[in-house]
This record gives C-alpha cells, sequence and structure tokens, in this order.
C-alpha cells in the first residue's frame, strides 16, 4: 500500500510558530502571537489571519526572515522521520514559501505550501494554500492510504481529508478542531515516530 505522510510544519515539525519569532523582530510578537493562537483555534478564518500577519511582517528584509527560519527549533525525531521518509513524505503548510526555506532544505521532502514573492520590497501573496486541496493532489499522485498529522484549526480540513488523522501537541494542545477532526491524539515526537513506523 503506498502510503503519504503529511505534516503541517508550525508546532508539528518545528517545536514553536514560526511567525512569532519573526515577529520578534518588530516588536509585535505578543500581538501576532495573539492572532496566531485564535486562527489555531478556529475563531479567524486561516487566510484572513494569514494575509494579515504577512502584510505586517512583510517590514522584515526577506534575508533576515530567512536566517531566523535557520534558527526554529525542530523536532528531531521527527526530522529523522521525514528524512528517512522522504520521498513520501510531505510538508503541508500554510506558511510562505519564501519564508520557511531553510527549514524545508533540511527536511528534504515534498512541499505543499502558501506561495508569495517580493516585488519591490512589498509581499505579494501568490496563493493561500488550502490544506484540504492538498490531500486531493497528494492522492492524485498515486497515493492510496494518507497519514496526516497538525495541530491546529487550519489543520482540520487536512485531518479529517486524510485516511489516518493524528492531532500533535508536541508545543502546546492541539487545538479542539484538530483534536475532533483526528482519530488520535499524540503529545510526543517520539511516540508520534513509533507509532508512523506501525501504522
Amino acid at each position: 500500500m503506498k502510503t503519504a505522510f503529511c505534516f503541517d510544519l508550525d508546532g508539528t515539525v518545528t517545536s514553536t510558530e514560526i511567525l512569532p519569532c519573526i515577529a520578534s523582530e518588530l516588536g509585535v510578537a505578543d500581538e501576532i502571537a495573539t492572532l496566531t493562537r485564535a486562527t489555531m483555534d478556529g475563531l479567524i478564518s486561516f487566510e484572513a489571519s494569514f494575509r494579515l500577519r504577512c502584510l505586517i511582517l512583510s517590514r522584515v528584509k526577506p534575508s533576515r526572515i530567512r536566517s531566523i527560519a535557520k534558527e526554529i527549533p525542530i523536532d528531531n525525531e521527527i526530522l529523522s522521520f521525514i528524512q528517512e521518509n522522504k520521498d513520501d513524505t510531505f510538508i503541508v503548510t500554510g506558511n510562505l514559501d519564501i519564508w520557511i526555506q531553510p527549514i524545508l532544505d533540511l527536511c528534504g521532502c515534498n512541499v505543499i505550501s502558501s506561495e508569495g514573492i517580493y516585488e519591490n520590497d512589498t509581499i505579494n501573496i501568490k496563493k493561500v494554500l488550502n490544506k484540504a486541496s492538498a490531500i486531493v493532489r497528494i492522492r492524485a499522485m498515486g497515493y492510496n492510504r494518507i497519514i496526516a498529522v497538525g495541530d491546529g484549526a487550519n489543520d482540520a480540513p487536512m485531518l479529517s481529508t486524510a485516511d489516518i488523522s493524528i492531532a500533535f501537541g508536541g508545543v502546546h494542545t492541539p487545538s479542539t478542531a484538530a483534536k475532533n477532526a483526528s482519530q488520535y491524539i499524540v503529545h510526543e515526537g517520539a511516540t508520534l515516530c513509533k507509532m508512523l513506523r506501525a501504522l
């Protein structure tokens, strides 16, 4: 059975949320963290919140954002699993490809993300990812079983569309939406990877 492993990035592969780390450059970390938490909890739509957060953070130079991304802590157990299974693993993230490239390079797997470019020092968001559509796209690649792992309300569509879904709470408690959309709840990276290898 051909299986795809789909991981959310922020708070799942990484040990912290990425956008609040970038926000600390502007002195608005608390505000962005609050907005991120409200989005994770499903109180604000992901796309509206994401566009607002990108607008606020677009004042940080792209090179500085990439250097911040290089320093984001990653769950080493999950990273090892991804690298061992990179051909069949997908990072499915609403985050912008141009901001998270250093993390994606480290993972070395497939990626489906939101997309943006800088034009005249202004961020232009080309696409905000719909995670359910990403799962449909992955299934069309010939995978007959999809295992998805995520923690936020924006992961719920991905979790609901997958064959096996796991709400992961490595950094914080998974959102209610993620838990409701999942068959399993796991709180630690090593346990998650043991489970993935056993499925």
